[in-house]
């Protein structure tokens, strides 16, 4: 009977040193994984790392957002003052041309009554201004000044129709002519300028007139014919703006 007890003895014990065996080699595993775990708590985090970096990030942004907005309140005060000055100048600027327009109306009408019928090359004396004439021509003239190009073409071909040799007929045919030469209608435009040369030769917008054939003829690739006049220009208008402008680009030419 000692003998069967024993060989039954056997098989549980070699499952008890099994069992110990497998549990002490987990042991050691299992401590192993606590100690990466630690390791890993322990280690610093990217993240972390990453904090001071974008709060200073944040700084900067607002920052720079304070100074845009200080660049944005800076440029709509420039723009505004501009603005004003502009006007100011602009209106000043337009009670000299009517008043211009008005003293050669006058000085027509008097060189007219010096000279014979038919001897006089110089278009017909104006007659000074109505309000209505002057009403209609201060309106295509802020037309242009808006950039409404077209428009001021068609108020200002009205106005001429309606008032011919009227006191603003000369700076009228001059600004249709710059409504189409700012639009690079340069045939147009030289056929307006050429009128204002040719109708009104001592008129104050005169000179600004042959220049700008000159500029046309530049516009329409008549390079040769642009030279002749722009050196006209200097040569019977010396120490104009004019003169000055057609000097420019006679340098460019050569």
């Amino acid at each position: 009977m000692k003998k069967t007890h024993s060989l039954l003895l056997f098989p549980a014990l070699a499952l008890t040193l099994a069992a110990t065996q497998a549990h002490a080699q987990r042991k050691p595993r299992m401590a192993d994984r606590v100690s990466a775990l630690e390791q890993q708590a322990n280690a610093p985090s990217p993240v972390l790392e990453l904090l001071p970096q974008i709060e200073e990030m944040r700084s900067e942004i607002q920052s720079l957002r304070a100074q845009i907005e200080e660049l944005q309140h800076q440029n709509a005060e420039t723009a505004r003052n501009g603005r004003t000055q502009y006007l100011d100048v602009d209106t000043r600027l337009q009670r000299l041309e009517t008043s211009v327009a008005e003293l050669s109306a006058v000085r027509q009408a008097a060189e007219q009554t010096l000279v014979e019928d038919g001897g006089s090359t110089e278009a017909p004396a104006a007659t000074p201004a109505t309000p209505e004439e002057r009403s209609r021509y201060e309106a295509a003239l802020n037309a242009l000044k808006a950039g409404q190009y077209v428009e001021a073409a068609r108020q200002f071909s009205d106005f001429l129709d309606a008032y011919p040799n009227g006191a603003y007929a000369p700076n009228a045919i001059y600004w249709l002519g710059e409504s189409y030469y700012v639009t690079e209608n340069y045939t147009l435009a030289l056929e307006e300028f050429s009128t204002l040369v040719t109708r009104w030769p001592r008129h104050d917008k005169t000179p600004g007139g042959l220049l700008k054939i000159g500029l046309s003829q530049l516009g329409l690739k008549k390079n040769q014919e642009a030279r002749q006049t722009l050196e006209a220009v200097v040569q019977q208008y010396p120490n104009t703006d004019a003169a000055r402008v057609a000097s420019q680009r006679l340098r460019t030419l050569r």
